[in-house]
Formats: structure tokens, C-alpha cells, sequence
């Protein structure tokens, strides 16, 4: 089922690796012209503007395919419920698990071609960078499994999921640092795990960064686990009727 997915997103359409490498590097062009328009290198403290762009980007991105690959897993692998030992949730942990990996070779390719162009877009703490980069992807999984199964029995859910991603990106402290932000606004956000996942991931990259007081990876790693709890569950309670729809 993994080779089948992994042949399905990546070999369906000519354009597949195009798009993965394409979509990070358009949206760094946009909002580094945008930002240069009101300077936006000077608005963070401790990392280049460009390099801290890339890096919260692909950062967001992982979350984002995490939480909206496996929504539609279940209705595109419908047929294969006909064997016995396949679970509606099996395609789900497919597309999480892919998505995953495939996030994580483009990031790779992002670093060395970054350096290779003279940015400094190397680790200094990699283990601290690796865990951000788990937890976001937890977190990905975890709403991924809790929309799959919510999707798969009220179809609207999925339209919703669609919308939320552009809100989402600018409430997560993506583009502009959320040290910018009145301070209630902050205490706000922080509210938000994707802003713990994405500055933690952040300081992996840039040790002399400077964020907001109150970021905890340990929250972000709740959040995830509640979430993926909560899908299993779900996925359990529920996999008569996944199966049926």
C-alpha cells in the first residue's frame, strides 16, 4: 500500500516533483519582494530573513500535508476495503508516514541548495531541529487521523480543512515574527501549537534567534498525542461505517 501511494503522488503526475520543490520556492520569492518593501530583513532578530523564511515555510508545509493528505485516503482507497486485513485507517497511516518522508527530502534538498548559494541554513543544535521537525509532523498526523475519519462521515468537513490552511499559515507566526505582535496578541497565539513547533524549529537553525517567552516543545507534543488519540479512537469507533460509506 506504501509503494502504491508513494507511485500515486509521485509518478501519477509528470509535474509531482516539480510542484513539492516549485510551491516553497514561490512562496519564499513572494514574500521576500513583499517584505523587502518595508524591510522585513530588519524585523528579525538573530537569523537571516531568508534562510528564517525557508525554515518556517517548510516547517508549516509538513504540518499542512500531514493534516490534509490523509482527508480524502479513505474515499480514494475505498475498493481495497474488499480484503479483509485493510482498515480504513491503514491508507490514512500511509499518507501520513509518505508525506512525512517526502516533506523531509525536500527540505533536505532546500538546505543544500541554500548553502550551496551561500545562505546559512545549517543546524547549529540539529537535535533540536530534528525534534521540532518530528513534533510538527506528530501534530500533522494527529489532526490528519481526527479529519480522515470526520471527513469521511460528514463530507463538508473536507471544504473547511481546505479553507483553514491560508489562516492558519498567517496565525502561526510564518511570514512576519510574532514578536511584531502586541503582547496580548502573543499570549494569543501561543495558544496555537504550530507557533511552538515552527520557533522551536527556528532556534534548532539559529541559536542567536530570538523568540517569544513561552515556547514549550513539550506542548506542542501534547497537543499531538491528545490528537492522535483522539483519531484512533475515532478510526476505532468508527470503522464499520468508514468501511460502508
Amino acid at each position: 500500500m506504501f509503494m502504491r501511494e508513494l507511485v500515486a503522488r509521485t509518478m501519477a503526475d509528470r509535474f509531482a516533483w516539480f510542484w513539492m520543490i516549485f510551491e516553497p520556492i514561490a512562496f519564499v520569492a513572494v514574500f521576500i519582494a513583499v517584505r523587502s518593501l518595508i524591510r522585513g530583513d530588519r524585523l528579525v532578530i538573530g537569523a537571516d530573513f531568508i534562510p528564517w523564511l525557508i525554515v518556517g515555510l517548510m516547517g508549516f508545509f509538513l504540518f499542512r500535508e500531514g493534516m490534509t493528505r490523509p482527508v480524502g485516503a479513505i474515499d480514494a482507497n475505498r475498493g481495497l476495503f474488499a480484503y479483509r486485513q485493510v482498515l480504513p485507517i491503514d491508507p490514512v497511516l500511509v499518507r501520513i508516514a509518505l508525506e512525512g518522508l517526502l516533506r523531509s527530502v525536500v527540505f533536505l534538498i532546500f538546505i543544500v541548495g541554500a548553502l550551496l548559494l551561500g545562505f546559512d541554513l545549517y543546524a547549529d543544535l540539529p537535535l533540536t531541529a530534528m525534534g521540532a521537525w518530528m513534533s510538527l509532523w506528530a501534530l500533522g498526523a494527529g489532526v490528519g487521523l481526527t479529519l480522515s475519519a470526520a471527513t469521511a462521515l460528514v463530507s463538508e468537513i473536507g471544504r473547511l480543512v481546505r479553507m483553514m490552511t491560508i489562516p492558519l499559515m498567517l496565525l502561526s507566526g510564518v511570514i512576519a515574527p510574532i514578536t511584531l505582535k502586541p503582547h496580548h496578541l502573543q499570549q494569543i497565539m501561543l495558544y496555537n501549537p504550530i507557533v511552538h513547533g515552527i520557533e522551536q524549529l527556528r532556534l534548532g537553525f539559529f541559536e542567536n534567534y530570538k523568540t517569544v517567552q513561552g515556547i514549550d516543545p513539550l506542548y506542542i507534543w501534547l497537543c499531538a498525542l491528545s490528537l492522535i488519540s483522539f483519531g484512533l479512537i475515532l478510526h476505532m469507533r468508527f470503522v464499520e461505517k468508514l468501511k460502508a460509506r
